[in-house]
């Protein structure tokens, strides 16, 4: 292994040694021809601790943490200590050479010995620290989801839903007209998420907004335009629907079920409404709960709710624009849907099927 800082001495004192007055023009050249040796050499073995991981094959990943106030030469002289580079030296050298001294950014990054320093120094001076992945899944509402990264230490459920009751409508323009009351539910777009760790509840519900966003393509918008309905009214028929039928086929039919019921001025009467308000899950609600006063009771009062009763996925988005037309008005879904033209047919699968 070269000895950078013995090979300057010798070369410094061959210097100050050296009387280059007196030297022919032949000699000089041989001279400055091992000075370019040299300097190519240096040049090639710097790429060399640069670009080259310390070991390529390795499968080591350690959670590394970069404390605030800490300068690169702390940082170089850990993960040389660490075994994740060769050089703590060439680490410092490749930081000021590329101006990323000062931008090395505090935080938790997975580093490991496969990764060269340009990585290691890019990652670090980009703040690309570790990130948690997490799924919010098609139906689930606020709550499920406060619950859920609660559960998973990212967010508390209480911080959560006092962050979804703050108002967004300056930074999404598709939250502007909604009730007052009804909150993000609905919009909170079910998909697979990678957040930075220590992310706030805050900026995890924007990531999520930010995410809706994106979905809503022009072709989707002008289409909600076209039926002259609102995106709200939209993507509170297709929460309905997340909640009461499975495929996207049986979400089409329920769809043009449920906007024949309104044409026709009859109740929507959906169960789902009523466990949104009671909390609960049963799969047949009480002749009791029916009769509950909330504007989320579909029983009580026609029409849609006050607001969705969970988020939905782009199948029940989809479902609510391109209703199937059928003769059905009632149906029963136990997993599988059974569609009745009549309320005498709906009683006798409810008979049949409901326990």
């Amino acid at each position: 292994m070269i000895n950078l800082k013995e090979s300057k001495i010798k070369f410094m004192d061959w210097i100050r040694e050296s009387d280059f007055s007196k030297m022919d023009v032949k000699t000089f050249k041989k001279i400055m021809r091992i000075i370019g040796v040299i300097l190519l050499l240096f040049f090639m073995y710097s790429l060399f601790q640069i670009y080259v991981p310390l070991n390529p094959a390795s499968e080591e990943i350690i959670n590394y943490t970069i404390q605030k106030g800490w300068g690169n030469d702390d940082i170089a002289n850990e993960l040389k200590s660490l075994g994740m580079i060769r050089s703590s030296y060439f680490f410092q050298l490749y930081t000021i050479a590329s101006f990323n001294h000062t931008e090395l950014q505090a935080g938790k990054y997975d580093i490991s010995p496969n990764m060269s320093i340009y990585k290691i120094v890019k990652k670090m001076a980009s703040g690309d620290t570790r990130k948690d992945r997490f799924v919010i899944y098609e139906g689930w509402t606020v709550v499920d989801i406060g619950e859920y990264l609660e559960s998973r230490d990212l967010c508390t459920k209480e911080e959560f839903l006092e962050a979804t009751k703050k108002n967004y409508e300056l930074e999404y323009e598709f939250l502007v007209g909604n009730p007052t009351g009804v909150g993000l539910e609905g919009y909170l777009f079910p998909d697979t998420y990678e957040i930075f760790e220590g992310e706030t509840c805050q900026e995890i519900i924007e990531t999520m907004l930010d995410n809706f966003d994106n979905k809503l393509t022009p072709e989707i918008l002008a289409e909600i335009q076209s039926q002259n309905k609102t995106l709200f009214e939209v993507i509170t028929m297709a929460s309905l629907l997340e909640k009461e039928v499975r495929t996207l086929d049986d979400k089409k039919i329920v769809s043009g079920i449920l906007w024949k019921r309104m044409d026709i001025g009859m109740a929507l009467q959906l169960d789902s409404t009523i466990n949104y308000i009671t909390g609960r899950n049963d799969p047949s609600v009480s002749i009791k709960n029916t009769k509950i006063d909330s504007p989320y009771n579909t029983y009580k009062y026609p029409g849609l709710p006050k607001g969705p009763i969970s988020n939905p996925g782009m199948d029940s988005i989809i479902a609510t624009l391109e209703p199937t037309e059928t003769d059905y008005l009632y149906y029963l879904s136990d997993g599988k849907t059974y569609f009745s033209k009549t309320l005498e047919q709906h009683n006798t699968y409810k008979a049949m099927y409901l326990k």
